[in-house]
């Protein structure tokens, strides 16, 4: 409830924004099967960069999988599939409509496209404070979902956003799972 609440938050934000720039945030969500399908092709680039991330042993991308493992992950421990399904399509609406449909346009109008992709990346980025990394990492992905929103559509940007969130959780919830037993063992006695 309180994803739901964040997110119902930011959608409430983005309106605002929206409102004082002169954009309307959910002007560009025009449905179309062909945005629909952009975004979930665009998916597979940022799925296959997590598969290669919780793949890796060592280093900074290691550590930062524990980091998320260990403090993000028990905020989801408790829910079910629908329950990650339902946040993660939360996310996705009300993050691209705050960032690809408020601040980018208005950005772009003001400095260009490529400067507007490049700020909201950023912008993006520093809205997912989780480590350093992890914010930088956000940043790039907000970058890639400006270029798709660019390209592509809103709706393209949301349904990437949605779906990766998805499988992210999925993963995050089964890797916290496996962790539990060695913690326990660790705890012990």
């Amino acid at each position: 409830m309180i994803a739901l609440a964040v997110e119902g938050a930011l959608l409430g934000l983005a309106v605002v924004i929206g409102w004082a720039v002169g954009e309307d945030p959910l002007a560009r969500l025009a449905p179309s099967w062909r945005a629909a399908l952009w975004g979930a092709s665009a998916t597979i680039p940022l799925l296959l960069g997590l598969a290669w991330t919780l793949r890796v042993q060592a280093g900074a991308l290691h550590r930062l999988r524990l980091e998320v493992e260990r403090n993000v992950g028990p905020l989801f421990a408790r829910c079910g599939p629908l329950d990650l399904l339902v946040i993660a399509a939360a996310a996705g609406l009300a993050e691209e409509a705050l960032f690809r449909g408020a601040i980018q346009p208005a950005l772009a109008g003001r400095l260009g496209a490529p400067a507007a992709i490049l700020l909201t990346g950023a912008l993006f980025g520093a809205a997912h404070p989780v480590t350093p990394l992890y914010a930088a990492l956000a940043a790039l992905i907000g970058v890639y979902l400006g270029w798709l929103t660019d390209a592509h559509g809103l709706l393209a940007a949301v349904v990437t956003h949605g779906t990766y969130d998805f499988v992210a959780l999925l993963a995050l919830q089964r890797a916290v799972a496996r962790a539990e037993p060695a913690l326990e063992r660790e705890d012990g006695p």
